[in-house]
């Protein structure tokens, strides 16, 4: 069974399709956190606690996810956190992604650059990934394969194998992690129904556009995360104009949630580098 989703405090901006639930804490530089595929805004609860305090954090729940309202026309992510952030007037942030998440940070360092002042991915390089090893091929198959087939709480497990990472097994993660993790799963796929036309509208040339990204560029990724997912990151940041990479040792693709007074920790140093915001 499911738990009901938590009492988070999230608001509501309405578009031109239904609305867009959102977490606004805290106040001053605007700190954006886009969350991972399949989950919604609770998966950074520790980075809005911890950054809150000295920042204006905001986390949406993507259109499809959490408390955010299934799409009923062609859409593309990145617009719809660009409609936000102007609505919110706290534009340039520095936005943070991890997974699906990161890919929309870098589709809106491309698509809408004056919104950001700095770019944070996590186990991702674009939206446009280029998976090729087998064990990520596997898991994304497998996950694919049982959600067509009906078998909900089978496509659950095995995309939960992602946290654990291929050298590792959920035995190894913290239980509270593999919890949440599985709720959040089990709230978004109750959103929607097997069969469901794919609405979203994919940015084009992600890859060959990176060198365009002029801001800083930090790429922090879990330690044990799949070869794919570090690839590509590590590719992201060798191709933007000024980039670089951090790890969290001991952790795979939720690094934020399994290690995050580490996270934290690099996170609030690179955003100490920064220069001002204008």
């Amino acid at each position: 069974m499911t738990d009901a989703p938590p009492n988070t405090g999230t608001q509501e901006f309405r578009t031109e399709d239904g609305v867009l639930a959102y977490r606004d804490c805290g106040t001053g530089d605007a700190l954006v956190l886009l969350h991972g595929g399949f989950l919604d805004h609770t998966m950074w609860e520790a980075q809005i606690d911890f950054f809150a305090r000295s920042r204006r954090v905001i986390a949406p729940d993507a259109r499809g996810h959490g408390g955010s309202a299934n799409a009923t026309r062609p859409f593309r992510h990145t617009d719809d956190v660009a409609a936000l952030l102007r609505h919110l007037d706290c534009a340039p942030a520095v936005v943070v992604g991890l997974s699906m998440g990161g890919g929309i940070a870098t589709d809106t360092a491309l698509e809408h650059p004056e919104l950001v002042r700095a770019l944070v991915v996590s186990g991702v390089g674009t939206s446009e990934p280029d998976f090729k090893d087998p064990w990520t091929t596997g898991v994304l198959a497998d996950v694919q394969r049982m959600l067509a087939a009906g078998d909900a709480a089978g496509g659950v497990e095995r995309f939960l194998d992602f946290a654990a990472g291929p050298t590792r097994t959920l035995a190894d993660v913290a239980p509270e992690v593999v919890h949440a993790l599985r709720q959040m799963a089990w709230r978004t796929l109750a959103k929607h129904r097997a069969g469901e036309p794919v609405a979203t509208v994919p940015v084009p040339r992600t890859w060959e556009r990176l060198p365009g990204i002029a801001v800083p560029t930090l790429a922090l990724n879990g330690g044990v995360d799949s070869e794919d997912h570090l690839r590509m990151a590590g590719r992201l940041a060798r191709e933007v104009a000024d980039g670089r990479t951090a790890v969290v040792e001991l952790t795979a693709h939720y690094p934020n949630m399994e290690r995050p007074e580490v996270f934290n920790t690099v996170l609030a140093e690179f955003l100490a580098e920064l220069p001002d915001a204008p």
